[in-house]
């Protein structure tokens, strides 16, 4: 049927491409919704958990308000003495900053002192039962959790809301509650503390009890909410939702209707009553909840005498995983037909599009080989992988001429250095022959008395410019390598110490601090001790001409690794001044012969450029950073060599 190796090629690469594609579709699908399913009921768990938390840090704080109360002075006091208006002052003030909706103090007979909402003193001789209030004083000990509260227990102690709320018919927990018919109640997490005669030791002689209603609720369904998932997470997905159910009746949840209400009121199936509240487990189910698919996970809820009174749920829209079921889906169905397409194109177009390129640049590879800077790579192609390779070769042939260009003026500039260095060491010495002449005759001629006062001073000039003539020309001749090394073992901090001492009166006529701080533990550095303190003394002096009366300058001496060599263990000074600092188109220049910033007659231009020669025929490197107005710092770093090594470098100079 097909005569073509290609058209045969490409017919069993498509059939191999559909099959391996459809089975592994089928796969991954398959898989791709166990484990999506699996992370989404996990995540569920863990949001469960999370709310769980949310929900004891609550009661958690409602006894940890009611015990702070019981330990004040305060109202211990007005307890004692039966102050009834300033007990409940404490106790309102109390509700407000912890959000109480009911709060009292009964004593140790049960009958209530006092509390917040209705009358203030309870003049029943028998009130609604406080189950809470009744098992501190059993126990005697503290005690918070939830508790089942009734409607007379409600109106008595909390009227306003009880006219608020939608209560519930119930079976009141207890130990008497067997046989009992049911009540309307509703739930709260609440605490009491027992207040004792002795803060927490002694005679029993009350409770103070307070809580928390649950039912139309908002706070602690939100904060689970807020805690566990985050808008920003998922801005395009449904906020999941947190449940709190009073029997298998919704009390609190954010969970919404229909019409756009808190679904309160709304129930769960008989099903998971069985499970969590009947049996006391864990449960988590996928279903249709309140007309959308949620997955939701339950945990039972039980009271002060431990009897499972609800549940706390946290329900995820299924819709927020099945999005990314049906995304990765589609990806997979792209990948397996895109890949059919790139069989075919491959199979027609690969020696015209791909092959054409590769030849010409094999071509070029070789001109390149023969020694052609700029071989004819033809057109960039369309494709772009291709178009990539070509821009590459073609940017690796440039580079390698500019690097061949940099190679030859490198090569230039250095003979043009070692040029400049014999002549400038020549002229040195036939200078510094007749400079000496000079400055001796002049010497011998201010020693004699019967000159002139304005000849004198005439002489006077003509030492001084004599001895600047000598500076340069010492300059040239270390400039010109000329002066070999003298290595030896040499203390860093000491030799940088001696350099200080050449310049403390100097910096000390201009007002300007110079402070070391010596690096703990340095090693021993072979070098010239002469050279090194040479450069630390150019350093410094340039520092001092660069800053003012009151400036400082700041000397550091510690271990560091080389900047150029990576690995290379050395020492490294620091040199600092919060001087006039030097523009950043001059950091470039400092290093080179003659440059310099100075006024005329006041630098030769030499000395930055003879101090990094001495550096670097030691091995080592000058760095400099400065800020215009800011200062300028100089890093001399010095490598830790054998003393051999360095003799050995220094006798092959």
């Amino acid at each position: 049927m097909f005569h073509s190796t290609r058209l045969k090629f490409i017919f069993t690469f498509l059939c191999v491409s559909f099959l391996a594609g459809g089975i592994s579709l089928f796969i991954g699908a398959r898989l791709l919704y166990d484990a999506v399913l699996r992370e989404a009921t996990n995540q569920t768990r863990l949001a469960l958990n999370a709310a769980e938390d949310v929900y004891h840090t609550n009661v958690r704080f409602v006894d940890l308000a009611l015990n702070i109360t019981t330990l004040g002075m305060g109202f211990r006091n007005s307890f004692i003495e039966r102050d009834v208006p300033d007990l409940v002052d404490r106790l309102e003030r109390m509700a407000k900053n912890a959000d109480l909706d009911f709060t009292g103090i009964a004593l140790s007979d049960g009958r209530i002192l006092c509390r917040i909402g209705g009358e203030s003193l309870a003049d029943s001789v028998n009130p609604p039962d406080n189950p809470i209030v009744r098992l501190v004083l059993d126990k005697g000990a503290s005690l918070s959790g939830t508790l089942v509260v009734s409607r007379s227990f409600l109106e008595n102690e909390a009227p306003d809301r009880a006219g608020q709320i939608q209560l519930y018919p119930f079976n009141m927990a207890g130990p008497d509650a067997a046989g009992v018919e049911s009540q309307e109640a509703c739930m709260a997490i609440a605490a009491a503390i027992p207040i004792f005669e002795y803060r927490t030791t002694g005679k029993l002689l009350g409770v103070l009890y307070g809580g928390r209603l649950l039912n139309q609720s908002t706070e602690i369904v939100d904060s689970a909410q807020k805690s566990v998932f985050f808008d920003e997470i998922q801005p395009e997905t449904t906020m999941p939702t947190a449940t709190i159910f009073f029997d298998t009746v919704r009390i609190a949840t954010n969970m919404i209707d229909p019409q756009g209400n808190r679904a309160i009121g709304t129930r769960v199936s008989d099903e998971v009553k069985q499970q969590v509240i009947i049996r006391g487990k864990e449960w988590t189910e996928r279903g249709e909840d309140l007309s959308d698919q949620y997955i939701s996970a339950f945990m039972p809820i039980a009271d002060i005498f431990g009897k499972r009174v609800g549940m706390l749920s946290v329900a995820i829209p299924e819709s927020n995983y099945s999005g990314v079921q049906q995304e990765l889906i589609v990806i997979f169905i792209a990948v397996t037909f895109l890949g059919a397409l790139i069989s075919i194109g491959m199979g027609f177009f690969a020696a015209r599009r791909i092959m054409a390129p590769v030849l010409r640049l094999i071509k070029a590879s070789r001109e390149v080989s023969e020694g052609n800077v700029a071989p004819d790579i033809g057109p960039i192609s369309k494709d772009k992988e291709m178009a990539i390779l070509q821009k590459t070769f073609r940017d690796m042939v440039e580079s390698m001429q500019r690097r061949r260009m940099a190679s030859q003026s490198k090569i230039i500039q250095s003979e043009k250095q070692a040029s400049v260095g014999r002549l400038a060491a020549g002229v040195a010495h036939e200078i510094n022959n007749p400079l000496t002449g000079v400055l001796t005759y002049t010497h011998m001629l201010l020693r004699r008395t019967d000159i002139d006062d304005d000849i004198r001073s005439d002489l006077k000039v003509i030492v001084q410019s004599t001895e600047r003539v000598r500076k340069i020309v010492k300059g040239l001749l270390d400039f010109s390598r000329q002066t070999k090394l003298d290595p030896e073992p040499t203390d860093i901090n000491r030799l940088m110490d001696a350099t200080i001492k050449l310049v403390e009166n100097q910096a000390l006529l201009k007002g300007v601090g110079v402070h070391f701080e010596p690096g703990d533990s340095l090693p021993m550095i072979v070098l010239d001790r002469s050279q090194i303190e040479s450069v630390f003394l150019n350093m410094i002096l340039n520092a001092l001409d660069a800053t003012n009366p009151s400036d400082e300058i700041r000397i550091t001496s510690s271990s560091a690794l080389s900047a150029n060599d990576i690995g290379h263990q050395g020492v490294e000074v620091t040199i600092a001044d919060n001087g006039c600092g030097m523009p950043p188109e001059h950091l470039n220049q400092i290093f080179e012969p003659f440059f310099s910033t100075k006024d005329v007659g006041k630098g030769t231009g030499l000395g930055l450029s003879v101090s990094l020669g001495i550096v670097k025929e030691h091995g080592g490197n000058i760095r400099v950073q400065s800020e215009l107005g800011k200062g300028t710092t100089f890093f001399i770093w010095l490598p830790i060599d054998r003393e051999g090594d360095a003799h050995e470098r220094a006798g092959s100079r």
